[in-house]
Order: structure tokens, then sequence, then C-alpha cells
């Protein structure tokens, strides 16, 4: 006896088609190159399909990210926070490069544009990941390798704000070196010195200061 096709299995079948043809359209062409039509031809389905599920190709782009980001789930817990930190950023930097054909790229520049799309990729992709950095950054302070009042929302600028800094500026995004060096010196800015907590006439007397 025949049975009749799965509508479920069969939309998922062209979900995953149109989300590997929209990845790979943008790896060769770039996102700017990026239409409707190219993903629909590309995946086998018509653009209705597509519309179906996406109002736009910035919607597509934005599925496809959200589900290629690796480290958004559970925050990295190796018990060094240095370690944890750069898999974090390693991953937004993955995102960004290469520059001329990252779709990361091409969404964050359409979202200055769509209110809708800057909406949905702040509530998607950014604020999850927020609050993964944020708890390994609470977790931290837990275990005593932050400080209790170290500020969570200084910490992110510090630590992301180079990174979009560089991509907006065509700088390159750091190498490996340079991105140990980013994290050391964020903790360090982190952590008060140990003679934060010295009273001022010990502090004196250590110095020679009378």
């Amino acid at each position: 006896m025949s049975r009749a096709p799965n509508a479920a299995r069969r939309s998922e079948s062209s979900r995953r088609a149109i989300l590997t043809a929209t990845a790979e359209l943008c790896s060769e062409d770039g996102y700017g190159r990026l239409t409707i039509e190219a993903i629909a031809t590309r995946a086998g389905v018509s653009k209705k399909t597509i519309y179906r599920w996406w109002p736009s190709k910035g919607a597509v782009v934005l599925e496809l990210l959200d589900e290629a980001a690796s480290v958004a789930v559970d925050p990295p817990d190796t018990g060094d926070l240095a370690t944890d930190l750069r898999a974090l950023l390693t991953e937004v930097i993955g995102l960004l490069t290469p520059p001329h054909n990252s779709p990361a790229i091409g969404l964050i520049a359409e979202a200055l544009h769509d209110p809708d799309l800057a909406r949905d990729l702040r509530e998607r992709l950014i604020q999850p990941r927020i609050a993964t950095f944020k708890e390994r950054l609470r977790r931290a302070q837990e275990t005593g390798q932050l400080p209790p009042d170290a500020d969570l929302d200084v910490a992110l600028d510090l630590l992301y704000g180079p990174l979009y800094h560089r991509m907006a500026l065509h700088l390159g995004m750091p190498d490996s070196s340079h991105l140990d060096s980013l994290i050391a010196h964020v903790l360090r800015a982190l952590t008060p010195p140990p003679s934060a907590g010295v009273p001022e006439q010990r502090r004196e007397s250590q110095t020679g200061v009378s």
C-alpha cells in the first residue's frame, strides 16, 4: 500500500535546501547580490515557498546564522575564563569573516535601514549571545575569577566593541595573538590591582611618601 507524502518532512527538506542555497550563494557572491530568485533557483523551490516562511532575504540569512552559531545555547566553562572568552569571541570572528562575503556583515548593514530586521536580529541573534556572555562572567564572579562588582555591560563593550570597530573600518579581524592580548588587557582592567585594598597610610609607607 502506498503512503501519502509526509508534508512536514517535505517542508523541512525544502527549508534545509533553502538555507543551504543561501549559504552557498553568500559564499560565492556575497550578501549584496543575494536575491530571493537566486535562492529559489538554487534550492529548487518556488519564491512562494520561501515567502511562506520568511518575509525577506535578510530573514532567511538571519535563520541561517542563528542555526550556524554554535556557542549560543550554553556558555563554555572550562574553568579558565580567558579560554572561554576566546571561544565566544572566536565564534563572532568566524561570523564576520571573510568581510567581502560574510552574510553576517551584510545582515548587519541591512538592519541599519530595516527596523523590523534590526529587531529580529537583536532578539534572535544578539541578545541570546549577550546573555550567554554575561552568564559566563557571573560564574567567574562566583568562583572569584572576577570581582563581584565588575560591570558586565562594560566588559561586553570592551571585548566585543573592538571586533565591530575593526569590521566597520576594514582593519581586519584580530589574529590569535592579538585576541589573547585583548582578553588579557580587559580582564586586567576589570580586576582591581592588589594595592586597591591597602589603606592609604600603608601605601604611603611602602612608597616612601610621608
